[in-house]
């Protein structure tokens, strides 16, 4: 449990910053160039590549280099690490928030036994 919870931390903070969840998006669509995914951002091409090693540390996309060109393309079995996560958080507020609704509409009052 302790290595699910580093790796979910590792993934939601690569994911905390902005132009990584860009760069997420982007390959959500398909793999690119670091010139790519980095054009239009207003970043320096050093300060981009560090985004791109934070994703690529976490396990959220991987790196090929062919001659001088490197393509990132996005880990989705990285991304299922949260979506289960998402899903047990998703049970668990759901029950709670049914349980809640059969208090409040008295369908969850079971007669109590008196103490002897």
């Amino acid at each position: 449990m302790a290595q699910y919870s580093s790796q979910l931390d590792g993934v939601f903070g690569a994911l905390a910053d902005p132009t990584r969840r860009e760069v997420v998006r982007r390959l959500g669509r398909g793999p690119a160039s670091v010139g790519d995914l980095a054009a239009g951002l207003p970043l320096t091409l050093p300060t981009f590549m560090k985004h791109v090693h934070v994703l690529e540390s976490r396990g959220l996309i991987t790196t090929t280099k062919s001659g001088r060109v490197r393509t990132c393309a996005l880990n989705r079995d990285r991304l299922a690490l949260i979506d289960g996560w998402l899903a047990e958080q998703r049970r668990l507020w759901e029950e709670r928030t049914d349980r809640l609704e059969r208090f409040v509409t008295g369908g969850d009052h079971q007669p109590r036994e008196e103490p002897r």
